[in-house]
C-alpha cells in the first residue's frame, strides 16, 4: 500500500496535518500560489496557477509514496498552508517542503509545529532514516525551522538561483533518524 493512500491526520500543538484533497483547491489556496510575497523563495513564482494546474499537481501524488499535506490551524479549522514529502522507499529518505500561505499565520509557530509534527512522524513511525530539505539562504524563517528541528547543514550551492535578479545560495539540511 502506498503511503499517500494510508496517511491519516497528524496532530501537533497548533496544527492538524491531513492529506490535501481536491476540496482544498480554493480561491485562497490559488491566491497563495500566485502571491509573489508568499512564493518569493519558491520556484512556484515562475508559474501561473489556477484550478486546473492545481488539480494536475494534486494528481501527481495519487497512488504514490509522496505526500501532499494541508496544514490546518487547530483553533479555528482554517487551512494556513501546505507541506510536501517526497519519499524514496529504497533509500528510506524523505525530502520535505513547507509553505505557510496564509500571511496572517506567519511568525506564530504554525510552520515550526507542522515541520516538527511531520518530521517526527516520518523519522519515528514511517521508518525514514534520513530527512532532508533545502531553501534559499536568505529565507531566514525556513532556515530557523530546519535548525530548530535539529537538522544539520549538509551543503551549500553558491549563487544557485536568482531571486529579485540577484544570485542566492541554496542551503541543504538533513537529520538522521533513530
Amino acid at each position: 500500500m502506498k503511503l499517500a493512500n494510508i496517511m491519516k491526520s497528524l496532530y501537533g500543538q497548533k496544527v492538524e496535518l491531513r492529506p490535501f484533497a481536491e476540496a482544498d483547491i480554493t480561491p485562497d489556496y490559488i491566491a497563495w500560489l500566485n502571491d509573489p510575497v508568499v512564493t518569493r523563495f519558491s520556484n512556484q513564482r515562475f508559474l501561473k496557477h489556477n484550478e486546473e494546474s492545481s488539480r494536475a499537481y494534486l494528481a501527481t501524488f495519487a497512488d504514490s509514496d509522496n505526500l501532499f499535506i494541508c496544514i490546518v490551524n487547530r483553533d479555528d479549522g482554517r487551512v494556513v498552508g501546505t507541506m510536501t514529502a517526497y519519499i524514496n522507499r529504497h533509500h528510506k529518505t524523505a525530502d520535505i517542503g513547507l509553505m505557510v500561505g496564509d500571511s496572517s499565520a506567519w511568525g506564530k509557530g504554525f510552520g515550526q509545529d507542522a515541520w516538527n509534527t511531520l518530521g517526527e512522524w516520518l523519522l519515528k513511525d514511517v521508518g525514514i532514516r534520513k530527512l532532508t530539505a533545502g531553501t534559499a539562504a536568505g529565507n531566514a524563517a525556513m532556515v530557523r525551522i530546519m535548525e530548530r528541528f535539529g537538522m544539520q547543514h549538509e551543503a551549500t550551492r553558491r549563487g544557485q538561483e536568482l531571486i529579485d535578479g540577484q544570485p542566492h545560495d541554496l542551503v541543504y539540511y538533513a537529520k538522521f533518524g533513530g
